[in-house]
Formats: C-alpha cells, structure tokens, sequence
C-alpha cells in the first residue's frame, strides 16, 4: 500500500486520508519508513503532516507507538474493535444525520479538535456537509465517542433494516472499505454484489468488536 492523498480544488479537512484501491498488479509492499518487505495484513500509520495512510513494518509501527517518536508526526494505527451494545442510534438520530447511503463512519481531526464525517460513494469517500455539532448530538451518550483516538480511529455507523449499529474500528479499514465499494458500486444503490461485500465486512467488524465495557484505551 503507496502513500497517496487525493487533493481536490476544493478538498476539506476529510480529503486527507482518502486512499482508493485500484486495480493493478500485485506487487511486494514495502515499509514506507524503513523500506523492509511487509505482509498483506501489514500495520498502518497516520502521517498527520500529508493527512495520509502509509504502510509499516512490525517494528517500525511498534516505535511509533512510543511517546515523542518522530515527532508525533507518525500516529501507528491501533487494533482495536469495540461496540456498545446500550447506545442505537434511532430513527430520528440517522435522519438528522442525512446520510444518503445508510453507511458513514466519522473521525476526529486533532489538528481542527472537530469531527469529520464522510461516506462511501461511486467517487469514493464524500464528506458530509452537515455541522459538527449535529454529529455530536446524534453520538450523545455513545462511549465510543469518548475512546475516539483522533486521526487513528473512527466510529463507522450502519442502519440496514430499522436498525442502527455503532463501531470503534481502526480507521484504515473504513478506507479498505470505501475502495471496496468504489470499485464495485453500480447503479443508484450500488448494486447486489456491493450490498453483499458490504454485509460481509459488517459481519466481520461485529466478529472483531468486544463490548466497550471490555475496553482498555491502547
């Protein structure tokens, strides 16, 4: 995985981050601070100069999880998966939100102390337009929200079938998944073979997730 960002003319403080996948042929991922061969499942770090991910060795990810290491320009991305089985967002909590596609997952910008909000779509990761304080309410008493590593984590939100599920996820995986359903969408839906990925990688996240009275900060 290449550091990449995806500036745009009128890019917001979610443009950074944004790493699509693309078709390509494989190839041999190297650690992009010591350039050593890592494996598929490599760890990620956040450079929060660049506001982008890049790939790590064991190592050099475990160094950056020191206090001062590098600056704190490198921030290792935890591997962690929690849920609150107490908090559901409701009917009237995801309407306020707005969020056209039923998936959205949400981070906080250490540099701009704000929430930034965004959602899978055909042109990858779109930032929700809605203020910050609205997010805010709609989390109000999710202690999720309260572990929220900023930059390195995000909260990812579904609401399938009347029923509205909250994680704390690593936040590399909710890009995974935004490539994921970049390359697959179709149509205005995106289609049955999007929706299928997008069980399945839901189906995953609640395998991973401990209950947050479990959770010890990283």
């Amino acid at each position: 995985m290449t550091t990449t960002t995806a500036p745009t003319p009128n890019a917001g403080p979610g443009a950074g981050l944004r790493r699509f996948l693309t078709e390509r042929p494989p190839r041999q991922e190297r650690c992009e601070l010591c350039a050593v061969a890592v494996p598929q499942d490599h760890r990620h770090l956040v450079d929060t100069d660049k506001r982008a991910l890049v790939c790590a060795c064991g190592a050099c990810a475990l160094l950056m999880e020191q206090p001062g290491a590098a600056a704190g320009r490198f921030r290792a991305v935890p591997a962690r998966y929690l849920t609150d089985p107490a908090h559901q967002l409701d009917d009237t909590a995801w309407e306020a939100l707005q969020i056209p596609v039923g998936v959205a997952f949400l981070f906080r910008n250490a540099a701009l102390d704000r929430l930034v909000a965004l959602y899978p779509s055909p042109a990858g990761a779109t930032e929700s337009e809605l203020e910050p304080a609205t997010w805010e309410a709609a989390l109000a008493g999710s202690r999720l929200a309260d572990l929220l590593e900023p930059d390195v984590e995000a909260l990812l939100l579904r609401r399938t079938d009347g029923r509205g599920e909250c994680h704390l996820v690593p936040i590399d995986i909710c890009y995974e998944l935004v490539g994921h359903m970049r390359l697959l969408w179709q149509g205005f839906d995106g289609g049955a073979e999007a929706r299928a990925a997008l069980d399945a990688f839901f189906a995953d996240v609640a395998r991973r997730a401990r209950p947050v009275d479990e959770a010890v900060r990283p």
